[in-house]
């Protein structure tokens, strides 16, 4: 089993603005992501990606032609960001609304009791 490497995050990370030309689409999917929970395992590449991405909708929504090989290209990309559940999902990350932490934590123990019995089963 490979083990985990780690660094340093960066330092403070003043986000960007958004770009005031982009599609209302592209905006509004940097304002959401701005405030989604999964922002906070972001570093300055990420959020360059993104900006960049969101450039990229922009002129994908506001092309007389549009390409399907486009499209997808974008949405790969967009899920390497985990703006999605699913793509949150798939690398185990889950968010809570709302409660609070003690909350977040009896589910994670009801978790660990719900595999001990499937394994012990």
């Amino acid at each position: 089993m490979n083990k985990v490497k780690s660094a340093k995050g960066a330092e403070e990370f003043k986000i960007p603005g958004e770009d005031r030309s982009w599609h209302p689409i592209a905006k509004k999917l940097w304002r959401y992501t701005r405030r989604s929970g999964q922002v906070r395992f972001y570093e300055p590449s990420d959020w360059a990606v993104l900006y960049s991405l969101c450039d990229d909708i922009s002129y994908y929504k506001k092309a007389n032609k549009r390409s399907g090989q486009m499209l997808a290209s974008i949405m790969s990309a967009l899920s390497s960001l985990l703006l999605t559940e699913g793509d949150r999902r798939r690398v185990q990350i889950e968010l809570q609304r709302g409660g609070s932490e003690g909350d977040a934590e009896s589910s994670a123990v009801a978790d660990m009791e719900a595999w001990r019995r499937k394994l012990s089963g």
